[in-house]
């Protein structure tokens, strides 16, 4: 199942209309999209800018102001005036070297104004306006000038004054770790919920030892983006992010105390307090305000990857998109150990297994976690060590196995938050395992950063992921990052950054209180919004009685399935031991199911209660459709008219059985077979906590003998 492509740059028949025209400083500051439908426009109101975004006419942001407050400098945000604006529009094609879709049009209406101090030392910032047909973004750009050479900002004053009191789906904020549940209120309630929640986490960073580098009175009500908003009559769909993150640091989001509507911007700071250094020329990340008239056309949007720079790796060829198994999912249950004070998962024998079981399977990777020394200090005192493996491992003996099976060995680089460390392994580690013939690398900084007071989500760490994935591109190697910076589009810049976690994923199931039904429904409206996520998964044994008697997974088997089409990774894992696969017919679908597609669409959605995708396969006519539901049981119709007219495909149904209950039959599933063509629909019966997956694919004239017409 490995897919390529290249990646290509198609001008679109009109010649890619991309002009730039000077206008006078009395025009209206706007830009409006290409449809006409939004529209997102700059005014000075006593010498500072302030923006605003409509939509149809209707407010969205009414106007909110722009700004910097600067450390051992003037702030720079008022007593502005402006000298120039230009416009441009863009309408371009671009081939992803993976993803949902096979080709994405770029098409934006571009407006920049100029803006220069009328006093003191008139230094110059410019704001550059984006209009999209699915959302609006802005950045703020330092062109290089006298007087201004470098940036040392205090705050960012971005504010966003919201005219509605949303539905907010949201997580707290919290400077190191986005795996939280999804809370549902009104948006005019974060700033009370939120600020209790941030203030437990920071009871917990106390506890631990962590830095006392924040307290409540700083924090109240501050969320992590994405944060996702329903208007109060459901036809508007809207999600506030930042694109481009790139020598910045990362956007949080503070309510207002008095404003109920109204969110600030508010930056990871450095162990100093000082939010961004750097020197000018520089511009920010994008502030981008997604659009849709329902909830799907939030997760069908590349708004985030359109607003980042196009591929840096001239030939991507060497980048596929896998579906993998790994020694993983046994650690977390207790079953084998991470280091040797244990049970040893990553051995030489079992990871020939897990690899004979791939092969057998048609999956294309083998992840081994625990192979190389210092496991036994982990989130103590960290000595890990990158080149070297345990006793009972052998690296190059392994790689050469997979590559006899056709399977490649995923490595693995835990830091446990030790950067330092890493950095001064990181030559040496990646020329391991380029040398060995390691395609991917999944990396892990689970634990408080080092040096300390350093946060995941701060400057300092922007950098640093952005230095590893560059590395990992010199050496044609593909990551999947856990622990990671929020996704910001950056995945169509470095193709070869292919998935992160940053969500509360599989393993919590394990050893935490698991994961309500509603959290999978969830997250395609809200983390998979910032780009693909490592959720794992493909769990089989929902109940892992002997090694985790107290835990237990919240979804039927079906729904673990249907997962695998709806929480989109091109790096994909079915994450359970390969002994729960064998002797289950459902293993087919991971048999078969790809990682990379060349068309999408959102059949139907709610936000937190059900959802189904279909996905056309990359160079494939068969299409596979996942379908599911949070806590309540329900019956859906799953209309094909995606399908090719005229032609009749084989529908294999991977569903609930009428028995099915994630509670107290969480294995019961069936497998239906028959014929179907674009005028069918297909009845999705769902248990509580339940899914369907499909695979629907052209029929050949001795299956259209074989089958029936589905029932």
């Amino acid at each position: 199942m490995m897919f390529r492509r290249s990646v290509l740059l198609v001008l679109s028949a009109a010649a890619v209309l991309a002009f730039a025209a000077c206008t006078a400083t009395t025009d209206p500051m706007t830009a409006t999209s290409p449809d006409g439908t939004l529209t997102i426009g700059v005014e000075l109101q006593d010498g500072r800018p302030h923006y605003h975004v409509e939509a149809d006419g209707d407010s969205l942001v009414a106007a909110s102001p722009l700004g910097f407050e600067l450390e051992e400098a003037p702030p720079l945000r008022d007593g502005f005036e402006v000298t120039e604006t230009t416009q441009r529009t863009l309408d371009t094609t671009w081939t992803p070297a993976w993803g949902t879709q096979d080709t994405v049009r770029n098409h934006f209406v571009e407006r920049t104004i100029r803006l220069r101090e009328t006093e003191g030392p008139e230094r110059r910032l410019d704001l550059v306006l984006r209009a999209y047909d699915d959302g609006v973004a802005f950045r703020y750009r330092w062109p290089e000038q006298n007087g201004l050479d470098s940036l040392r900002i205090a705050s960012e004053d971005t504010q966003f004054d919201l005219t509605t009191d949303h539905t907010a789906w949201w997580i707290p904020d919290d400077y190191d770790n986005y795996e939280w549940v999804y809370r549902e209120t009104p948006l005019s309630a974060i700033r009370d919920s939120a600020a209790a929640i941030s203030y437990n986490s920071y009871l917990e960073e106390v506890d631990d030892g962590r830095p006392e580098t924040t307290s409540k009175d700083d924090r109240p009500g501050t969320v992590n983006p994405p944060l996702t908003l329903r208007s109060p009559d459901a036809d508007r769909y809207l999600a506030l992010h930042e694109a481009a993150l790139t020598d910045y640091s990362s956007m949080t989001l503070r309510a207002d105390p008095e404003t109920p509507t109204t969110l600030h911007t508010s930056l990871v700071p450095w162990p100093d307090g000082v939010k961004v250094k750097a020197s000018v020329p520089h511009q920010t990340p994008w502030r981008v305000l997604q659009v849709a008239d329902r909830p799907g056309g939030l997760i069908e949007s590349h708004l985030l990857q359109n607003l980042n720079e196009p591929s840096k790796i001239e030939d991507p060829s060497w980048i596929e998109p896998m579906t993998y198994v790994g020694i993983w999912w046994g650690m977390h249950i207790d079953k084998y150990s991470w280091g040797r004070n244990g049970v040893h998962g990553a051995t030489t024998e079992r990871t020939k297994r897990y690899m004979d079981f791939a092969a057998e399977h048609d999956i294309d990777g083998v992840l081994v976690e625990g192979w190389n020394t210092g496991w036994e200090t982990w989130l103590g005192g960290d000595e890990f060590n990158f080149t070297e493996s345990y006793p009972d491992f052998d690296l190059q003996e392994v790689v050469e196995y997979g590559e006899e099976k056709g399977v490649a060995l995923i490595g693995h680089h835990e830091t446990g938050g030790d950067v330092p460390a890493y950095e001064s392994q990181m030559d040496a580690a990646f020329d391991l395992y380029d040398e060995a013939g390691v395609p991917a690398i999944k990396t892990g900084y689970a634990g408080p950063i080092r040096p300390e007071g350093v946060h995941h989500h701060g400057q300092q760490m922007v950098n640093h992921y952005r230095r590893v994935v560059k590395m990992a591109a010199e050496h044609e190697i593909v990551l999947n990052v856990h622990e990671p910076v929020m996704a910001t589009g950056i995945e169509r810049t470095w193709p070869n950054m292919m998935t992160r976690e940053g969500v509360r994923g599989m393993e919590y199931n394990a050893w935490d209180e698991p994961s309500p039904p509603s959290h999978d429904v969830t997250l395609p409206f809200t983390r998979m919004l910032a780009g693909p996520l490592d959720y794992t998964p493909g769990i089989f044994n929902l109940t892992p009685e002997e090694t985790a008697p107290d835990h237990r997974v919240l979804t039927t088997l079906s729904k673990q399935l249907a997962n695998m089409v709806v929480l989109y990774s091109p790096v994909q894992m079915a994450a359970d031991l390969v002994e729960n696969y064998e002797d289950e017919a459902a293993v087919e679908f991971i048999e078969r199911v790809p990682a990379d597609w060349s068309e999408s669409h959102v059949l139907q959605a709610r936000i937190g209660a059900s959802i189904t995708i279909a996905r056309r396969a990359q160079d494939s006519d068969a299409w596979y459709v996942g379908t599911t539901t949070n806590e309540e049981a329900r019956t859906l119709d799953v209309p094909l008219d995606f399908l090719d007219d005229g032609q009749t495909y084989v529908a294999h149904i991977f569903e609930d059985t009428p028995e099915a209950d994630y509670k107290d039959n969480p294995h019961a599933y069936r497998i239906r077979r028959g014929l179907v063509t674009a005028r069918d629909t297909i009845e999705a019966a769902l248990a509580r906590s339940g899914g369907q997956a499909v695979i629907l694919e052209p029929a050949t004239a001795a299956e259209r003998e074989e089958y029936d017409i589905l029932e």
